[in-house]
């Protein structure tokens, strides 16, 4: 199922081309995906916004554990925390067990401290994923190479959603009505490191286990919450993104950005339903959950989890993302890193008994 897209392969996809042209990501089904079936999904979070007590929440659909706070060897060692995402994801069919890690967080200290004090060893994945192109999502990704590349297997694969996700981006935080760079993924260091890319803005399986929505429809109520600004024209030093039809309308200028290519990773596990796990959401958690179902021709979504972008839209906004979800029948919902306290509080007045709070150094088991 694995694809490498090149540069005239994408333009060559007149749906993808449509769909930038009108700088609107659109899906067009060609047939579902056949998706794996996993026994058990193990997700840790390695990076995340806080640290919370330790003691765990209780459910009747996911086993949660969180990892002490500081080492047992050394009490001046802790888990750090900052904004960012990264999870490590483990997932067992029969006797087959993958290792896969999704997003790297803001800084490699981070990634790697809480690596070592979760015991998650770097050089045991067997694959990567990369959701967007947001620095807090990337930002360990590189030294994570460095570290752990002579171990990790020669055809190492890294799918990332599509060539919007090598794009330039910039963000405010400055002064007001100015923004500042917030760097970009050199696909050269990725080469150096010798990286093999895979482009899914198709759906796509995952090592046999895992898949992703490729480029997320927008079809619901949702819409992307204003963010960074972006640019679909490769810098003078070749770095970027080359994006030519969704260009042509600005021409080189920083831009609004939608997330083009913004994925999603999926598993379906059995006898329990999907898990859907979202790093960021720019593209809405409803239309993500939405095309996993889809794509897989799973009707029963078991957990939503991740990022959803949440924390800065109006409390009516979230109240009706909520609604969306629990009326999908979603068993477990999730929220990370942007979600928001907006969401956790909509999620306790209205679904209390799917919320399932998380902090950086929660480990979640799904499956038998």
């Amino acid at each position: 199922m694995d694809r490498v897209f090149t540069r005239r392969h994408f333009l060559a996809s007149s749906t993808a081309v449509l769909a930038l042209a009108g700088l609107r990501p659109s899906f067009a089904q060609s047939g579902r995906l056949k998706v794996p079936e996993v026994d058990t999904l193990v997700v840790r979070v390695l990076v995340d916004s806080s640290y919370d007590t330790p003691k765990p929440p209780a459910s009747k659909h996911v086993r949660v554990r969180r990892a002490p706070f500081f080492s047992a060897q050394n009490y001046r060692k802790a888990l750090h925390n900052e904004w960012g995402l990264s999870l490590a994801l483990e997932s067992r069919i029969g006797g087959d067990t993958k290792h896969l890690m999704l997003d790297y967080g803001y800084t490699p200290d981070t990634l790697m401290n809480n690596m070592e004090l979760m015991g998650v060893d770097g050089a045991k994945m067997q694959a990567l994923i990369m959701s967007h192109g947001h620095f807090d999502h990337f930002g360990g990704l590189v030294a994570f190479l460095e570290k752990h590349r002579a171990k990790l297997p020669a055809q190492l694969t890294l799918y990332a959603g599509g060539e919007d996700n090598f794009c330039n981006r910039k963000t405010g935080g400055g002064a007001p009505g100015h923004f500042s760079d917030w760097g970009v993924l050199d696909r050269r260091e990725l080469e150096r490191l010798k990286v093999r890319l895979v482009m899914c803005e198709q759906p796509t399986v995952i090592e046999g286990h895992a898949f992703t929505t490729g480029t997320i429809a927008r079809n619901s109520f949702e819409r992307v919450i204003p963010n960074t600004q972006v640019s679909y024209r490769k810098g003078a030093d070749g770095v970027g993104c080359d994006i030519p039809a969704a260009d042509a309308k600005v021409q080189g200028k920083f831009v609004k950005d939608e997330h083009l290519h913004e994925h999603a990773t999926c598993f379906n596990v059995k006898d329990r339903g999907l898990v859907v796990i979202s790093s960021c959401g720019h593209a809405g958690i409803v239309n993500t959950v939405r095309q996993a179902m889809e794509i897989s021709g799973v009707s029963k979504v078991h957990a939503a989890m991740g990022g959803f972008h949440l924390f800065p839209a109006p409390d009516e906004y979230v109240k009706r993302t909520v609604a969306e979800l629990r009326e999908m029948g979603t068993d477990v919902i999730v929220p990370l890193h942007c979600s928001g306290p907006n969401m956790v509080q909509a999620l306790r007045e209205m679904a209390p008994d799917r919320l399932i709070p998380s902090t950086t150094g929660t480990e979640f088991t799904f499956g038998a």
